[in-house]
């Protein structure tokens, strides 16, 4: 199969309307990335060498994702939406180049597999015409029928063109279909419009490809594997599919999760082995973390690196651009936004750190807050090695605290602080003997006069 040529045709085409939604429907995002990108991604890791995305007109963020997955991908417009076999031929141009393997897939199911997609090409490269990936399905109701005599696959029954004793077949057509390359441009020819919505079903092709004596074959797959979305409810079971697989696979690899299901992953999470995950927790895109790290409760991580042994959370926040150095500590109610947390820091406890470096060892007391932001532009905070940051500190940035500097509690640090130096920016404190007593006295005299 490996040195056969293959050219995926996705279909991605379809309107965010029944998804209630101004977006296509391919765009909506599964683990942080739209279907479509997924699909993509699949097709690659399958063999597709060449991609052919027939999307709808107008439709510029599916086209420049296409355009950004592969250089090898081309997009191609339905301008009328006829049927299955009417949006294949809309990439007819990419079907004319000389190709040993079609498959047809969809932009809008989002959890085929490299291995679904390798059972069917595995049927062409042992010699069938066309072959159907199907699925044992529960509940058949609303999907196309596989119908097979004496082991071959004589037709794709469609639900509502289906006779009653048709309509009790349990093995459904999940709508991936391969096909011999240079068969194709002829049986779609060959496919006519003669069903209930009057369109060009491209399972038709399996009828014909079998009346002409050819080889048609079906080949069973994980029916969670072709679940497919059409509206915010199968988006979400999908979701959940996706986060399931994430979980295992995660744990299998040696990451420990406290509470799987309450845990949640993007796409491309990275989590090294012996990481542990308390219950909680958001992966957002981007995220690597590396080994002996402890992520506590109710954490989000987005685009941040962490690396061996650091500490987060619990109720910890890692904005985009955040790194945590070996061993250093984020801890509860901190947000790191674009900092750089290095080795054996800690900033352990309600602060705000953003356009920053955390020097190793230095540590930042609780309420310290770097203030980034002019309104206008961002501006960075540079905190040496081994510095001591007091508590409920603000550094107004731009602003360098040096090496093993110490800065006093409740100060506002406006100008640079030398290495080894203390800074104190804070009023001084005015101390009045005995005049709480007087002032409780007036307060009190004060309320009974207004009550009496």
């Amino acid at each position: 199969m490996t040195d056969r040529s293959c050219l995926a045709v996705i279909l991605a085409a379809g309107l965010g309307t029944r998804m209630k939604s101004a977006l296509p429907k391919v765009m909506h995002p599964i683990g942080g990335r739209p279907m479509l990108a997924h699909v993509l991604e699949t097709a690659a890791r399958a063999g597709c060498d060449r991609i052919a995305a027939v999307i709808g007109p107008d439709m510029t963020a599916v086209e420049t994702l296409v355009a950004g997955a592969t250089s090898s991908a081309e997009c191609f417009i339905q301008c009328e939406r006829k049927g299955t076999a009417h949006a294949v031929l809309a990439a007819r141009p990419a079907l004319k180049r000389p190709v040993d393997d079609v498959i047809v897939l969809y932009g809008d199911t989002p959890l085929i597999t490299p291995e679904a997609i390798g059972l069917v090409r595995r049927a062409l490269g042992d010699g069938a015409d066309v072959a159907v990936l199907g699925f044992e399905a529960t509940d058949p109701t609303g999907y196309g029928r596989l119908l097979v005599e004496g082991g071959r696959l004589v037709a794709i029954r469609e639900d509502k063109d289906a006779s009653e004793a048709e309509r009790s077949v349990t093995f459904c057509n999940s709508g991936i279909i391969g096909f011999r390359g240079a068969l194709l441009p002829e049986l779609l020819d060959a496919i006519g419009s003669n069903n209930a919505k009057g369109e060009f079903y491209l399972t038709d092709a399996v009828e014909i490809a079998s009346r002409r004596g050819l080889t048609v074959v079906a080949q069973t797959g994980p029916a969670e594997d072709v679940l497919g979305v059409n509206n915010r409810v199968q988006l979400s079971e999908c979701e959940a599919i996706f986060q399931d697989r994430m979980r295992r696979s995660a744990m299998l690899s040696g990451v420990t999760l406290i509470a799987p299901e309450t845990v949640f992953f993007s796409h491309d999470t990275k989590l090294e082995a012996d990481v542990v995950v308390e219950p909680n927790v958001v992966f957002g895109p981007g995220v690597t973390v590396s080994a002996g790290t402890v992520v506590h409760a109710f954490s989000h991580l987005e685009g941040a690196f962490v690396d061996e042994g650091a500490n987060v959370g619990p109720y910890a926040r890692l904005r985009p651009g955040a790194e945590l150095g070996k061993g250093s500590k984020v801890g509860n109610f901190v947000e790191i936004k674009k900092a750089t947390v290095e080795a054996g820091a800690k900033v352990n406890h309600l602060s705000y750190i953003g356009d920053a470096r955390v020097g190793a060892k230095a540590n930042i007391g609780a309420g310290t807050i770097t203030c980034n932001y002019d309104g206008y532009n961002k501006f960075f905070t540079d905190i040496g090695a081994g510095a001591f940051i007091g508590s409920n500190t603000a550094l107004v940035a731009p602003v360098a605290v040096g090496d093993g500097a110490l800065v006093a509690a409740g100060s506002v640090i406006v100008r640079d602080v030398p290495a080894d130096a203390l800074a104190v920016a804070r009023g001084q404190q005015v101390v009045k003997e005995g005049r709480a007593a007087t002032i409780r006295a007036i307060k009190e005299k004060a309320k009974t006069s207004r009550e009496g």
